[in-house]
Protein backbone atom coordinates (compact mmCIF):
# COMPACT_ATOMS: atom_id res chain seq x y z
CA UNK A 1 0.00 0.00 0.00
CA UNK A 2 1.36 3.44 -0.90
CA UNK A 3 1.29 5.67 2.12
CA UNK A 4 2.45 8.73 3.93
CA UNK A 5 3.17 7.17 7.31
CA UNK A 6 4.24 8.58 10.63
CA UNK A 7 6.04 5.59 12.08
CA UNK A 8 7.48 4.49 15.38
CA UNK A 9 7.98 0.89 14.30
CA UNK A 10 8.48 -1.26 11.21
CA UNK A 11 6.14 -0.24 8.38
CA UNK A 12 7.12 -1.72 5.00
CA UNK A 13 9.90 -3.86 3.58
CA UNK A 14 13.15 -1.94 3.84
CA UNK A 15 11.91 0.18 6.74
CA UNK A 16 13.51 -0.33 10.16
CA UNK A 17 12.04 0.44 13.61
CA UNK A 18 12.63 3.92 15.04
CA UNK A 19 13.12 5.14 18.57
CA UNK A 20 9.79 6.13 20.08
CA UNK A 21 10.72 9.83 20.06
CA UNK A 22 11.32 9.89 16.30
CA UNK A 23 8.55 10.80 13.87
CA UNK A 24 9.23 10.04 10.25
CA UNK A 25 7.19 10.23 7.07
CA UNK A 26 7.76 7.41 4.59
CA UNK A 27 6.88 7.47 0.92
CA UNK A 28 6.80 4.02 -0.69
CA UNK A 29 6.97 4.02 -4.47
CA UNK A 30 4.75 1.01 -5.08
CA UNK A 31 1.99 2.82 -6.95
CA UNK A 32 1.64 5.49 -9.60
CA UNK A 33 -1.73 6.56 -8.22
CA UNK A 34 -0.89 7.28 -4.57
CA UNK A 35 2.51 8.05 -3.07
CA UNK A 36 2.83 9.21 0.51
CA UNK A 37 -0.95 9.44 0.70
CA UNK A 38 -0.86 11.99 -2.13
CA UNK A 39 -1.82 11.87 -5.79
CA UNK A 40 1.20 12.41 -8.03
CA UNK A 41 1.13 14.07 -11.42
CA UNK A 42 2.65 11.50 -13.80
CA UNK A 43 4.72 12.79 -16.72
CA UNK A 44 6.08 10.46 -19.38
CA UNK A 45 5.65 6.75 -18.71
CA UNK A 46 7.40 5.67 -15.48
CA UNK A 47 6.86 1.97 -14.80
CA UNK A 48 6.19 -0.10 -11.71
CA UNK A 49 8.71 -2.92 -11.34
CA UNK A 50 9.30 -5.75 -8.88
CA UNK A 51 12.61 -5.89 -7.07
CA UNK A 52 14.38 -7.37 -4.04
CA UNK A 53 13.04 -4.57 -1.81
CA UNK A 54 9.51 -4.73 -3.21
CA UNK A 55 7.83 -2.71 -5.93
CA UNK A 56 9.57 0.43 -7.18
CA UNK A 57 9.12 3.07 -9.87
CA UNK A 58 11.44 2.90 -12.88
CA UNK A 59 12.41 6.10 -14.71
CA UNK A 60 13.71 6.10 -18.30
CA UNK A 61 16.30 8.89 -18.04
CA UNK A 62 14.54 10.92 -20.73
CA UNK A 63 11.08 12.18 -19.86
CA UNK A 64 9.71 10.28 -16.85
CA UNK A 65 8.80 12.39 -13.81
CA UNK A 66 6.48 12.37 -10.79
CA UNK A 67 5.31 15.63 -9.22
CA UNK A 68 4.03 15.34 -5.63
CA UNK A 69 2.27 18.26 -3.89
CA UNK A 70 4.26 18.32 -0.64
CA UNK A 71 7.65 19.38 0.82
CA UNK A 72 7.85 16.96 3.80
CA UNK A 73 10.76 18.76 5.48
CA UNK A 74 9.34 22.27 5.34
CA UNK A 75 9.51 24.14 8.64
CA UNK A 76 11.91 21.84 10.48
CA UNK A 77 15.25 23.15 11.83
CA UNK A 78 16.88 19.68 11.90
CA UNK A 79 16.20 16.76 9.60
CA UNK A 80 17.19 13.46 8.00
CA UNK A 81 16.29 12.87 4.34
CA UNK A 82 16.74 9.29 3.09
CA UNK A 83 16.04 7.27 -0.05
CA UNK A 84 16.45 3.78 -1.49
CA UNK A 85 17.27 3.87 -5.19
CA UNK A 86 19.01 2.03 -8.02
CA UNK A 87 20.94 4.13 -10.54
CA UNK A 88 21.27 2.43 -13.91
CA UNK A 89 23.86 4.61 -15.64
CA UNK A 90 22.79 7.25 -18.14
CA UNK A 91 23.74 10.91 -18.36
CA UNK A 92 26.54 12.42 -16.30
CA UNK A 93 24.29 14.72 -14.23
CA UNK A 94 21.00 13.44 -12.83
CA UNK A 95 18.81 15.33 -10.33
CA UNK A 96 16.37 12.72 -9.20
CA UNK A 97 14.70 13.75 -5.93
CA UNK A 98 13.90 17.42 -5.51
CA UNK A 99 12.04 19.18 -2.67
CA UNK A 100 11.24 22.83 -3.34
CA UNK A 101 9.36 25.58 -1.53
CA UNK A 102 6.50 27.18 -3.44
CA UNK A 103 4.36 25.59 -6.13
CA UNK A 104 7.16 24.49 -8.43
CA UNK A 105 6.63 27.29 -10.93
CA UNK A 106 9.35 29.60 -12.21
CA UNK A 107 7.73 32.43 -10.26
CA UNK A 108 8.22 30.73 -6.88
CA UNK A 109 11.52 29.03 -7.81
CA UNK A 110 13.20 32.43 -7.85
CA UNK A 111 12.97 32.48 -4.03
CA UNK A 112 15.47 29.61 -4.08
CA UNK A 113 14.57 27.18 -1.30
CA UNK A 114 15.26 23.57 -2.19
CA UNK A 115 16.78 20.23 -1.17
CA UNK A 116 18.16 17.89 -3.80
CA UNK A 117 19.48 14.38 -4.22
CA UNK A 118 21.63 14.28 -7.34
CA UNK A 119 24.14 11.86 -8.79
CA UNK A 120 27.00 12.04 -11.24
CA UNK A 121 27.71 8.96 -13.36
CA UNK A 122 30.76 7.85 -15.29
CA UNK A 123 30.87 4.44 -16.93
CA UNK A 124 29.78 1.82 -14.42
CA UNK A 125 30.14 4.14 -11.39
CA UNK A 126 28.24 6.95 -9.74
CA UNK A 127 28.83 9.36 -6.87
CA UNK A 128 26.49 11.39 -4.71
CA UNK A 129 25.78 15.11 -4.93
CA UNK A 130 23.41 16.59 -2.35
CA UNK A 131 22.42 20.24 -2.27
CA UNK A 132 20.66 22.66 0.06
CA UNK A 133 19.64 26.17 -1.00
CA UNK A 134 17.80 28.66 1.17
CA UNK A 135 17.94 32.07 2.87
CA UNK A 136 21.63 32.83 3.41
CA UNK A 137 22.96 29.37 2.50
CA UNK A 138 24.01 27.46 -0.59
CA UNK A 139 25.55 24.07 0.26
CA UNK A 140 26.53 21.34 -2.22
CA UNK A 141 28.14 18.19 -0.81
CA UNK A 142 30.06 16.09 -3.35
CA UNK A 143 33.23 13.99 -3.42
CA UNK A 144 33.98 12.44 -6.84
CA UNK A 145 36.57 10.12 -5.27
CA UNK A 146 33.84 8.21 -3.39
CA UNK A 147 32.22 6.11 -6.10
CA UNK A 148 29.66 3.31 -6.12
CA UNK A 149 28.51 0.74 -8.74
CA UNK A 150 25.47 1.35 -10.93
CA UNK A 151 22.82 -1.34 -11.31
CA UNK A 152 22.57 -2.02 -7.57
CA UNK A 153 20.29 -0.80 -4.81
CA UNK A 154 21.76 1.84 -2.52
CA UNK A 155 20.73 3.87 0.53
CA UNK A 156 21.46 7.60 0.44
CA UNK A 157 20.92 10.16 3.18
CA UNK A 158 21.49 13.81 3.97
CA UNK A 159 20.99 15.35 7.40
CA UNK A 160 21.39 18.51 9.43
CA UNK A 161 21.96 18.34 13.21
CA UNK A 162 21.74 22.05 14.01
CA UNK A 163 25.31 22.75 12.97
CA UNK A 164 26.62 20.30 10.38
CA UNK A 165 25.13 19.26 7.05
CA UNK A 166 26.21 15.72 6.09
CA UNK A 167 25.74 13.30 3.19
CA UNK A 168 25.96 9.49 3.27
CA UNK A 169 25.86 6.50 0.92
CA UNK A 170 25.11 3.11 2.47
CA UNK A 171 25.90 4.55 5.90
CA UNK A 172 29.32 5.87 4.84
CA UNK A 173 29.84 9.61 5.12
CA UNK A 174 30.66 11.24 1.79
CA UNK A 175 31.09 14.87 2.82
CA UNK A 176 30.00 17.45 5.41
CA UNK A 177 29.99 21.20 5.97
CA UNK A 178 29.00 23.58 8.75
CA UNK A 179 25.87 25.46 7.80
CA UNK A 180 23.64 28.24 9.10
CA UNK A 181 20.47 26.45 8.02
CA UNK A 182 17.09 28.20 7.97
CA UNK A 183 13.97 26.01 7.72
CA UNK A 184 12.31 25.99 4.33
CA UNK A 185 8.77 27.01 3.42
CA UNK A 186 6.02 24.59 2.33
CA UNK A 187 6.20 23.36 -1.23
CA UNK A 188 6.29 20.43 -3.62
CA UNK A 189 8.46 17.48 -4.71
CA UNK A 190 9.73 16.13 -8.01
CA UNK A 191 10.99 12.58 -8.52
CA UNK A 192 12.83 11.43 -11.64
CA UNK A 193 14.24 14.80 -12.63
CA UNK A 194 14.59 18.35 -11.37
CA UNK A 195 11.43 20.39 -10.84
CA UNK A 196 11.96 22.33 -14.07
CA UNK A 197 12.23 19.10 -16.09
CA UNK A 198 15.99 18.97 -16.60
CA UNK A 199 18.67 16.38 -15.67
CA UNK A 200 16.45 13.25 -15.85
CA UNK A 201 17.23 10.11 -13.87
CA UNK A 202 17.69 6.62 -15.30
CA UNK A 203 16.97 4.01 -12.67
CA UNK A 204 14.47 3.07 -9.98
CA UNK A 205 13.25 4.54 -6.67
CA UNK A 206 11.82 2.30 -3.95
CA UNK A 207 11.23 4.65 -1.00
CA UNK A 208 12.00 7.98 0.64
CA UNK A 209 11.88 8.87 4.34
CA UNK A 210 11.73 12.27 5.99
CA UNK A 211 12.55 12.65 9.69
CA UNK A 212 11.78 16.03 11.19
CA UNK A 213 13.63 17.50 14.16
CA UNK A 214 16.51 14.99 14.28
CA UNK A 215 19.67 14.04 12.41
CA UNK A 216 19.65 10.24 12.63
CA UNK A 217 22.86 8.25 12.80
CA UNK A 218 23.30 5.56 10.12
CA UNK A 219 22.43 2.76 12.54
CA UNK A 220 19.07 4.43 13.22
CA UNK A 221 18.04 5.18 9.66
CA UNK A 222 14.40 4.58 8.82
CA UNK A 223 15.15 2.87 5.50
CA UNK A 224 17.35 -0.20 5.25
CA UNK A 225 18.72 -2.51 2.58
CA UNK A 226 18.54 -6.06 4.00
Amino acid sequence: MARRALITGAAVAGVAPLFAKSRSEVWTFDSLKRIGGLTPRVIGAPQLIDGPLGKAVLFDGVRDQLLIPRHPLAGTPRFTFEALFRPDGGAFEQRWLHLESGDGSAATAKYGQRMLFEIRTEGSEWWLDTFLLGPGYRAPLIDPSKRWPVGRWHHVAQSFDGRTYSAFVNGVEQANAELAFVPQAPGVASVGMRMNAVSPFMGAVRAAAFTRGQALSPRNYVLKIP
